[in-house]
Order: C-alpha cells, then sequence, then structure tokens
C-alpha cells in the first residue's frame, strides 16, 4: 500500500498527487511512468512520473479525470492509500550533451514535459519552453516552467492566457528568428505532436516525442500501444511502454497512433459517467 502525502487539484480536471514510494522514488527520471492500481479490485493503469523527490521517498503524479480509474483515483484524499505503485518504468528522456532545447508542451501534457525541462536546465541546457492550453482556468506548472526555462512561451487557444495561437505558431517564429536547437522535445496530444514534428521536419531540427497517449496497460502486453515508424522506407513495429515512450517524431506515423487511440474514447466516456453516478449515488446515502 502507498500513501497519499499531498493531493492538489491544478485545474477542474487535473490533480497532483504525491505519493510514499521510496523504491521508486530512487531510482525514477524524467520520460518514465508507473504502473497504479488504485484498490485490489481496480484496473491497472500508466501515469507518467511528473516529479520525484529521493530524500523524502515520494514520487508526484499528474492525471486527467477522464475514465473511471481516475475518476477513483481522484477521490482519495491525502493520508489515504493505493494499492499498487510499481516503477519506473519505460526509458528515461535522453537529456545526456545537449545544449540548447525547446520543450513543447500541450495541455495535461505539460506534466510530462516538465520534468524534462527541469533535468534539462538542471544540467546547465538552456531551455526554451512553449506551452500551450485551451484557455486560462486549465494552466498547469506555469512557475515551475518559469523556474526551469530560460524563455517561457505561453500560449492559449483563445488568447485568455499569454498570446492566441498554437505552440507551433511560437515554435515556428523562434527557429525563424534564428534560435538554433539541439533538439525540440514535444510531449502533449498526438495531434499536436504531429503539427510539431511537421514543423521541425521543414527545418531540419530533431525531435523527441513521447507516446504516452496511447499508452493502457504498461507492459507491451495487451498491444494497445503498438506503433509504427518508417525507417529507411520500412515500417517497422514498436511498443509505446517497452521501447519508450519516446521516439524519433520524424519516423512516428502519426495517423495511425491517432486512429488506434480514438478506439477506446467511447469505452473511457462510458466508464467515466458510471464512476461519477456510483459516487454521487454513495454520496447521497451519507
Amino acid at each position: 500500500m502507498y500513501r497519499i502525502v499531498k493531493k492538489k487539484p491544478l485545474n477542474p480536471t487535473v490533480t497532483l498527487m504525491e505519493v510514499e514510494a521510496p523504491a521508486v522514488a530512487r531510482k525514477a527520471q524524467p520520460g518514465q511512468f508507473i504502473i497504479l492500481r488504485v484498490d485490489e479490485a481496480g484496473e491497472r493503469i500508466p501515469l507518467t512520473v511528473a516529479d520525484y523527490d529521493r530524500e523524502r521517498g515520494t514520487v508526484t503524479i499528474i492525471f486527467q479525470i477522464v475514465g473511471a480509474t481516475t475518476e477513483k483515483l481522484n477521490h482519495r484524499a491525502e493520508g489515504d492509500f493505493i494499492q499498487d505503485f510499481v516503477g519506473p518504468l519505460g526509458v528515461p528522456t535522453h537529456t545526456e550533451g545537449l545544449k540548447k532545447v525547446a520543450v513543447v508542451g500541450g495541455g495535461v501534457g505539460c506534466a510530462i514535459a516538465y520534468p524534462v525541462a527541469k533535468k534539462l536546465h538542471g544540467q546547465g541546457c538552456e531551455v526554451h519552453s512553449i506551452v500551450g492550453f485551451r484557455s486560462k482556468e486549465l494552466v498547469i506548472l506555469e512557475e515551475e516552467f518559469a523556474a526551469a526555462s530560460a524563455k517561457l512561451c505561453r500560449m492559449s487557444d483563445d488568447g485568455s492566457w499569454g498570446e492566441k495561437g498554437l505552440v507551433t505558431d511560437a515554435l515556428r517564429r523562434l527557429i525563424e528568428s534564428g534560435e538554433q536547437y539541439d533538439r525540440v522535445i514535444a510531449i502533449g496530444p498526438l495531434i499536436m505532436m504531429k503539427f510539431v514534428c511537421q514543423l521541425t521536419k521543414e527545418f531540419g531540427v530533431p525531435t523527441t516525442v513521447s507516446m504516452n497517449p496511447i499508452m493502457i496497460d504498461g507492459t507491451g502486453m495487451c498491444g494497445g500501444c503498438r506503433l509504427s515508424l518508417i525507417q529507411d522506407g520500412r515500417r517497422v513495429t514498436k511498443f509505446a511502454c517497452v521501447d519508450g515512450p519516446d521516439f524519433d517524431g520524424h519516423q512516428v506515423d502519426f495517423d495511425e497512433a491517432m486512429a488506434r487511440g480514438a478506439m477506446y474514447r467511447d469505452f473511457e466516456r462510458h466508464a467515466h459517467e458510471e464512476a461519477c453516478n456510483l459516487f454521487k449515488e454513495v454520496e447521497s446515502r451519507a
């Protein structure tokens, strides 16, 4: 059992939790993830390591409430326990030797992008962070990104926070102004990463993407994270959870990945609705 030592809502649908898990905290690196079960009857879900404190033995996760399990997890309070918390899993994000990097985060993907930016900054790399949200009320980790970035570009779809526009607008402007990056690291919705990669391919900038959005069980057994890469004109199959989650964005078949991701959307929505109704019924009886 793993104790929740901190819980904090970051916006109406995103929650931060700090969990006591010393064995995981000792080895966790940016880009890796954990598998958890809320209780004995719960399903296994992967969540990215958003931060860690090796001295305190804690791991921070940030999750969006989209399905039954995240709804159930969000009903846990500080001092409550999580049944299983296994990790770290996956291959850490490669950061060694990079001198200047643009980190691009979109929506809840910023929770994954932030620890990468933080580690790069700590290694002396010049980090330019570009973060985007639909609107101001959905913004997360603004102060944290500012502390880890030599330059921070704030973008929102409706213009209520930062500049109105897309993360690709800001990235194009930086590159065309003469900024030369060793690498772009993009983490967010699949459609966002697709267009970031189209842009960086145009300018010949190496680009890493995190394929967390298509993971399900985190072990490769379910096959839900199957991913196609185009390498030297050949289609190669990889598994996001065991071979990644980071990949060369210029090789990823994003259209296939988006089609696969959409397969589970209705199921998640239905499971979330059932969980919400169950909690409402329990609360009405209390």
